[in-house]
């Protein structure tokens, strides 16, 4: 076997778990299976302990049926798994970069107005796109003339924190938002031309965008949209590692797992639509998948591994929503699709070992910066 070693970029949080073997989100069989498909070693490594001009570093290796610390030479592949926020993180990333390492995915924190931004330049994903602002006051009204729902979610966020929904009922709009960041409890209410204290209250602390809500298909009157898993493989090419299928629960307009969502088979939920083809809907919707990843791997630099959020409308149409830098992957596993949850991992660890066999050329797109 190749004993070649490709680092896994973990934060503390998770890597100080690495012994027990309870690493939440990631799954440590599962790369180690993906390391033997391939011929390589994972490690897995804290950014702080990896020094520029040092050439090794303490790891977390698998030794027998445990996982030991020891020093490694620092691996010329590294696949980012780790969430950093903070300026001096971006600057050691950057130092790595310039040094030779190869860390793709190596900022995965992209703002939705800068993703939005990019896909707008593409006129065949354009035409999938909501409608988008930033939510100011005079925006919000604006919007509010020209649609009957919009959505209003925080620049940089995720599993669908912080996100509310205007509608028009009648004469009237209601506003269904969580009464704190991370409440899973949904409050309404209802208003004809002020808003809220509580939109304006958040629109004004920190930055919010406002969009067109799209008319998702629905499963027995609940809305679904499709986490699909897009990452390079080991001929270097994006493919499609897994799509699943998100059902958001009663009287709840969002489809996240963590905000009490199920997943189900396409087949299942498209009962409602005999008209659509379950294989040509998926079809449609890994196409227009691909063409973002590709899309944005033209402007972002190393970017190898997302997740969108996708959904439909009741024609079969794909409608973009979410792209998310960082894929948990947890939709696979909790729909029990194995095959594709252990892809999510054996397809990063392929491209780490073709970048080990073909060192990219230097990047020459002009660099997008994450939105503050």
């Amino acid at each position: 076997m190749d004993n070649r070693y490709i680092g896994i970029l973990l934060n503390d949080s998770v890597y100080w778990r690495i012994p027990s073997g309870r690493t939440r989100h990631e799954s440590l069989p599962c790369y180690e299976r993906a390391g033997r498909q391939h011929g390589v070693r994972p490690c897995y490594i804290r950014l702080h302990d990896i020094v520029p001009g040092q050439t090794t570093v303490l790891a977390f290796v698998k030794s027998g049926r445990e996982y030991v610390r020891r020093r490694i030479p620092v691996p010329a592949v590294i696949h980012n798994r780790g969430l950093f926020f903070n300026s001096d993180a971006k600057r050691r990333i950057e130092r790595l970069v310039r040094s030779g390492k190869q860390i793709f995915n190596h900022w995965n924190r992209y703002g939705k107005k800068t993703i939005h931004g990019l896909l707008q330049l593409d006129p065949t994903i354009r035409e999938h796109l909501p409608e988008t602002l930033e939510a100011t006051t005079a925006n919000l009204m604006e919007m509010m003339q020209r649609y009957d729902a919009l959505i209003v979610k925080p620049n940089n966020s995720s599993i669908g924190l912080g996100i509310m929904k205007l509608k028009r009922v009648r004469d009237r709009w209601e506003l269904d938002y969580a009464p704190t960041f991370k409440s899973r409890v949904r409050k309404k209410t209802s208003f004809r031309s002020k808003l809220p204290s509580v939109l304006l209250r958040r629109i004004r602390k920190s930055a919010y965008l406002v969009q067109q809500c799209w008319p998702l298909a629905t499963y027995r009157g609940r809305p679904f949209d499709m986490r699909v898993s897009v990452q390079r493989g080991e001929t270097g090419d994006w493919r499609i590692s897994g799509v699943a299928v998100k059902v958001a629960r009663s009287q709840v307009f969002l489809t996240n797992l963590a905000q009490g969502g199920h997943v189900h088979p396409l087949e299942t939920v498209l009962r409602d639509y005999p008209y659509l083809d379950p294989v040509h809907t998926r079809q449609r919707v890994e196409e227009l998948s691909l063409q973002v990843a590709n899309h944005l791997s033209s402007h972002l630099p190393h970017l190898a591994d997302i997740g969108l959020d996708v959904g439909i409308d009741a024609a079969g149409r794909p409608l973009f929503i979410e792209c998310n830098g960082r894929d948990l992957r947890i939709s696979f596993r909790e729909g029990r699709q194995f095959e594709e949850f252990q892809r999510t991992y054996s397809n990063p660890i392929g491209y780490g070992k073709f970048l080990m066999d073909h060192p990219p050329q230097p990047f020459h797109e002009q660099t997008i910066l994450p939105s503050p």
